[in-house]
């Protein structure tokens, strides 16, 4: 996945699992929104097994988006927090958190895995889990952007 950088001493962190089109449409929504022109942080978008304990020690907030996979995340992101979660334990305990969930069924499995691993790491919920439920829809990348650009003008404002 790509990455983007902009001057800012704020770091919006977006790890985005997407492995159809669907969901890679998902990831740019997430990076478009967090780049919007009058928001200045640094934005880096990775994959889950591409991202390390160190890209979350140097984020200043993370976005989140997931498929659920048989009611729960993705292996991939579950494998993402199993790597990182002791390494950034004991220092991003208040980071801000966002995250949208593709969920085929109802999102809850993997609404509430998050939940309890984000609170064990207790992360900062920016704002509810955005679910992206049934089929899919054109609107989910519009409302993925408008997450991505809240969290980040958020993160700016020094909100979050």
């Amino acid at each position: 996945m790509a990455q983007t950088l902009n001057m800012s001493n704020k770091t919006l962190l977006i790890v985005a699992h997407a492995p159809s089109p669907n969901t890679q449409k998902l990831a740019q929504a997430a990076l478009d929104g967090a780049n919007h022109p009058d928001i200045d942080i640094t934005v880096i978008l990775k994959s889950p097994q591409d991202t390390q304990p160190e890209d979350v020690l140097a984020a200043d907030a993370l976005l989140l988006g997931t498929t659920e996979n048989l009611a729960y995340m993705a292996g991939l992101t579950k494998d993402f927090f199993d790597r990182c979660y002791y390494p950034v334990l004991e220092e991003k305990q208040g980071m801000p958190f966002a995250v949208y969930i593709r969920a085929g069924h109802d999102g809850t499995g993997t609404k509430l895995a998050l939940k309890t691993i984000t609170m064990g790491l207790r992360w900062s919920w920016a704002q509810e889990a955005l679910i992206l439920q049934g089929d899919w829809q054109d609107s989910f990348a519009a409302q993925v952007e408008a997450l991505a650009m809240t969290l980040a003008a958020g993160v700016e404002a020094g909100i979050y």
